[in-house]
């Protein structure tokens, strides 16, 4: 009689469940990362549009509107009351 061995592969629990972690932590913390620089990019854009117009006037091209000097004017001076720092 022929024995048969059984064939277990055994998986070592701890270690699978800190891959596991790991990667969610990595994942967080790569998410808000991005969503912090992404912000900082975008207030430093803003901010240098406040005082380029042909950029102001670029942006209000794209978004399809057509603005003369005083329209351009009363733009600029609107973006700088406001305030893009917390």
């Amino acid at each position: 009689m022929i024995k048969k061995s059984k064939l277990s592969v055994e998986v070592n629990e701890p270690i699978m469940w800190g891959y596991v972690v790991t990667a969610v932590v990595a994942l967080l913390v790569g998410g808000a990362a991005g969503f912090y620089i992404g912000v900082m990019y975008l207030r430093r854009q803003m901010e240098k549009m406040q005082s380029n117009p042909e950029m102001l006037q670029q942006m209000a091209k794209q978004m399809g509107y057509n603005l003369n000097k005083q329209q351009m004017a009363k733009m600029q001076q609107m973006m700088k009351k406001q305030k893009f720092r917390p």
